[in-house]
């Protein structure tokens, strides 16, 4: 075949591929080939052809050899690419970016809107593929040859914030340079902007400080930005709101962080991260109930925030609210998700303030959840105060011997570590050992004389260890008085104040109002609260016992707060107002419906009011649940002959005086 015959067979075959007639195509290429093997168009149009004819390998293979040949020809790139696009397989897809990248070189010096068009979709194919760092290379350099043409400003824009757009995802993946290359986009895209200041250059700064705030390391870009933004938009308030979350979540509670604070409150009432930093300053300034308030207000707008929830866990502890700290703390622990970076030390935190609460709940299942708390604390083996909590929580477990192991330890390698001594304090009290109990919280006292809990315990141990040390002014109540200063939220401290004031001193007034002020800071406290409305009584101060008794029956969920039912019901039946007694009897029935002195109480009541059956039906079951009340079995047999019940009435005063002879209601009955 001569060279003349090899063209003709050439345009036949390309004649053949426009009219459709692949195989005809194919035909005169394969003359080609036999004539010259090395001939590029034949390989290009056989790859065409099987292309056409859904051939791919033998499509690809020509394409392959074609370029083997004349690795800078276009045409057999152009028909690989064609070909990838057409498979649409994953397989493929490096392949054809290998190519996509060969275009690019290949058109640079001549069709530069091809060029675009390669970069295009090349950007597309790595964004499929989530290949981000690819994606802003390659976005880059299209956007460097549009500026090398010339391009205006508002195209510019326009390239930038398509960038944004494409690496918006990117910030999961926390690829530094990634994350440069978007940060920058959006540093152009805001200084490219042409409404300044205007609704889209404000949605971009939006979304410029949204964006900073995922990247921890980025803290001097992000206070810029906000404050950039402020200064353009004065009367936003959503930079100032960035800013306290991050000085939230930093922990670091400057003036600049509290001035931040203030200026978003006087900007937004209502702004969650203002009203939470509002409830910081006031946990800093120990104003405890305020900062729980404001927190707790905070957090309904801006739940979110572990840090917050953190505060607020702190606040109620402060205040011995210690269930409400703990489902504080999972709520930091639950909006903390899987921690990295400084997300951990919150963590970290949060799971040692829960054990710290959980320790103080001090019983057996609050101990096993306080062990499982620090057993998660990242390194905890390495520090000696969670060490200590997780000795405390077996003492609390009963499991003594592992609580004296650590104790032990502890003694040896921190020997001036307060906790390390405590923990030895509340082994040796926890088994009566009175006298080395106060050795060690003396010694923890001496490392950490602030601590109130340290007193408290120090006067316990005096109150049991003997009559002497209990009645010694300079003992037991000494070291309550210190613990109820230094903590005045310590509502324990002031019912032992007041143990000792009504016990010891006999001082029925002051115990009076120590016990008061002890069921003021803990409502759950019953002994307290019974003790303050039994000396109310015995003082003559009615309206002091009536108004606690009202305070608690008021706010009292059904089936709970027996004892003070059950005290307001026998005032009403000793002052003749029986309806009254009956009621509040059968609200204290509800939270104990096994007590057979109260059935006794409320059968009086229905006695005195004149329901004579219920009153029967009362004390049949208050004798039944106790057989020894030998008053309410001579009331039911007294109710049954009222109720002309003789025989029944008969057969119980017999009963009776089977047990007790001389019964003399009984005999007159």
């Amino acid at each position: 075949m001569s060279n003349k015959e090899v063209k003709a067979a050439l345009k036949s075959a390309r004649d053949a591929i426009r009219n459709k007639e692949y195989k005809e195509a194919l035909k005169h290429c394969k003359a080609v080939l036999k004539q010259e093997k090395n001939n590029y168009n034949a390989w290009v149009f056989i790859g065409l052809a099987a292309a056409e004819l859904e051939q791919p390998d033998q499509a690809k293979g020509a394409y392959k050899k074609a370029i083997e040949l004349e690795p800078n020809q276009l045409l057999a790139w152009q028909g690989l690419a064609n070909l990838y696009e057409k498979l649409n397989q994953i397989d493929v897809k490096g392949d054809l970016a290998d190519v996509y990248q060969k275009l690019l070189e290949l058109y640079e010096s001549g069709d530069k809107q091809k060029w675009c068009d390669v970069c295009n979709k090349l950007v597309e194919l790595y964004h499929q593929e989530k290949k981000y760092l690819e994606v802003a290379e390659t976005w880059q350099k299209l956007i460097r040859m549009k500026q090398e043409e010339g391009a205006e400003k508002a195209e510019l824009h326009q390239l930038w914030k398509k960038m944004i757009q494409l690496l918006k995802d990117s910030t999961r993946n926390q690829d530094n340079k990634t994350g440069q290359l978007l940060l920058t986009a959006f540093e152009h895209a805001l200084s490219s902007a042409d409404m300044v200041p205007g609704e889209d250059h404000q949605n971009l700064y939006k979304d410029f400080i949204q964006c900073l705030s995922k990247f921890p390391h980025e803290v001097a870009r992000l206070e810029k930005a906000c404050h950039d933004m402020m200064a353009f938009y004065p009367t936003v308030s959503y930079p100032l709101e960035v800013l306290c979350l991050h000085f939230l979540h930093s922990g670091t509670l400057s003036e600049k962080a509290l001035h931040c604070f203030s200026r978003l409150l006087e900007m937004d009432a209502s702004s969650g991260p203002g009203i939470i930093g509002f409830g910081i300053k006031c946990l800093k300034e120990n104003k405890y109930k305020e900062a729980v308030k404001s927190l707790t207000e905070g957090l309904q707008k801006t739940n979110q925030c572990p840090a917050a929830w953190h505060y607020l866990a702190e606040a109620q502890m402060k205040l011995h609210e210690h269930r409400n700290a703990v489902l504080s703390c999972n709520q930091a622990l639950e909006a903390l998700g899987t921690p990295e970076g400084s997300n951990l030390r919150w963590k970290n935190l949060a799971l040692q303030l829960k054990a710290e609460t959980l320790i103080k709940i001090a019983d057996a299942d609050a101990a096993e959840e306080a062990i499982k708390a620090l057993e998660q604390i990242a390194d905890a083996s390495s520090d000696p105060v969670v060490s200590a909590l997780r000795g405390q929580a077996y003492v609390n477990k009963g499991l003594m011997d592992q609580a004296s192991k650590i104790s032990q330890e502890l003694l040896l390698s921190h020997p001036d570590l307060a906790e390390a001594h405590a923990l030895e304090g509340f082994i040796h009290y926890s088994q009566k050992n009175y006298e080395q109990a106060e050795k060690s919280f003396l010694n923890a006292i001496e490392k950490k004389a602030g601590t109130a809990e340290y007193h408290q315990y120090l006067g316990l141990t005096y109150w049991f260890m003997s009559d002497e040390t209990k009645k010694d002014k300079g003992k037991a109540l000494t070291q309550f008085l210190k613990a109820a200063k230094l903590d005045s939220y310590l509502g324990s401290a002031f019912c032992y104040l007041g143990n000792y004031y009504r016990d010891i001193a006999g001082d029925k007034s002051r115990a009076r109002g120590c016990y008061k002020k002890a069921f003021e800071l803990d409502e759950t406290d019953e002994e307290s609260g019974t003790a303050a409305v039994n000396l109310s009584v015995e003082l003559g101060d009615m309206d002091t016992a009536l108004s606690i008794l009202d305070e608690v029956t008021g706010k009292a969920r059904p089936g709970t707060a027996k004892w003070a039912w059950l005290h307001r019901g026998l005032y009403y039946l000793r002052t003749g107002q029986p309806s009254q007694a009956v009621a509040d009897l059968q609200a204290a029935l509800r939270a104990d419906p096994k007590d057979s002195n109260c059935w006794e109480s409320l059968g009086e009541a229905y006695l005195n009011r004149g329901s004579y059956s219920t009153a029967l039906k009362s004390f049949r079951k208050a004798s039944e649940l106790n057989p020894g009340l030998v008053y309410s079995i001579y009331r039911a047999a007294a109710l049954e002959q009222i109720l002309g019940k003789y025989e029944n009435a008969i057969a119980t005063y017999q009963q009776i005086l089977k047990n007790t002879e001389n019964y003399v209601p009984a005999l007159k009955g």
